[in-house]
């Protein structure tokens, strides 16, 4: 009885709420919905980034600027938001796929629709409202390599080329309807959830993982992002066509570039594991989990200059 009391609160706030159910994506309605609005943010936030960079090399800073508990407060607000779109998304589409099953049944199944919309799609309702909130989160994303900056790493072209693509194929997938997304971001959300909230747990002083757990946990997200990638190029040629391929084929073009990137640090990652494997070996050396757990903070410290999450 009380499990039922809550879940209907829960699903009315999260997928039955007039707001999310009239949703439309409207460049007239929808804050930050043009692609003006789009190309001036990205180009802001790489100027904003260069200048930050440039401004504390010439005044040669070499220690970092004291941040105090805001990269920790940003790690919990993003494990509450990814959280909250990871169930909303979850209940809209199991609320769109018992309203309009009606409608593609004949052709699909419930996890084909996840994957393949059907053509004439458009961005509206309950699903489209919550990758709208997660278009928006993509900005609050956009805060970590301003506290990487400040604290002193390395700012890279692939940092700033990274966290622009992934803004843009945020918004493609609601401009074009774009198939493939509801999973995408069910995904996405569940990893960034686990990855803030280790964040969130090291911000705050306590014992990090032993092995690199943020590299980890991208190789996942990256694996079913190909999966998804894979299982739409399918559908597309064997159920008649999926909503939105035109910007599909953009997004798949990007995340091909992003994983040949990642795989090939990847692998240079791991051949310097097999280098401090072989210290531990020594008899003359005495292994402990704090070494490796140094070592792999290193690791994750060059992957996270490149492509933070």
């Amino acid at each position: 009885m009380g499990i039922t009391i809550i879940k209907k609160p829960l699903t009315y706030w999260l997928s039955e709420h007039p707001l999310i159910v009239g949703f439309r994506w409207s460049h007239y309605q929808s804050w930050g919905s043009t692609w003006s609005f789009l190309i001036t943010s990205i180009a802001a936030y790489i100027t904003l980034s260069v200048f930050l960079h440039l401004f504390l090399v010439l005044f040669r800073r070499r220690r970092p600027v004291p941040l105090g508990p805001i990269p920790a407060v940003h790690s919990l607000f993003m494990v509450v938001l990814s959280v909250i779109i990871f169930v909303g998304i979850l209940l809209s589409s199991a609320a769109e796929i018992r309203d309009t099953r009606w409608f593609w049944r004949r052709s699909k199944t419930p996890f084909q629709w996840l994957l393949c919309f059907p053509l004439g799609t458009r961005p509206s309702g309950r699903v489209f409202f919550w990758s709208y909130v997660f278009y928006l989160s993509r900005f609050l994303h956009l805060l970590r390599t301003f506290f990487t900056i400040l604290r002193r790493r390395k700012l890279t072209f692939f940092q700033l080329f990274n966290q622009s693509i992934l803004l843009c194929m945020s918004f493609l997938w609601l401009e074009f309807s774009q198939s493939f997304q509801v999973l995408a971001i069910l995904s996405t959300t569940l990893v960034y959830s686990v990855v803030y909230g280790y964040r969130f747990w090291t911000a705050i002083g306590l014992p990090g993982a032993c092995f690199p757990f943020v590299v980890n946990c991208q190789v996942v997200l990256l694996g079913c992002n190909l999966v998804w990638h894979v299982g739409v190029l399918l559908l597309h040629f064997l159920k008649g066509g999926c909503n939105g391929i035109g910007a599909w084929v953009f997004n798949s073009v990007l995340n091909g570039a992003i994983l040949l990137f990642f795989l090939d640090f990847y692998v240079k990652m791991h051949l310097r594991k097999r280098k401090v494997a072989a210290v531990k070996d020594d008899p003359s050396m005495k292994p402990t989990c704090s070494a490796f757990e140094l070592e792999a903070r290193r690791e994750m410290d060059k992957i996270e200059q490149k492509k933070d999450l």
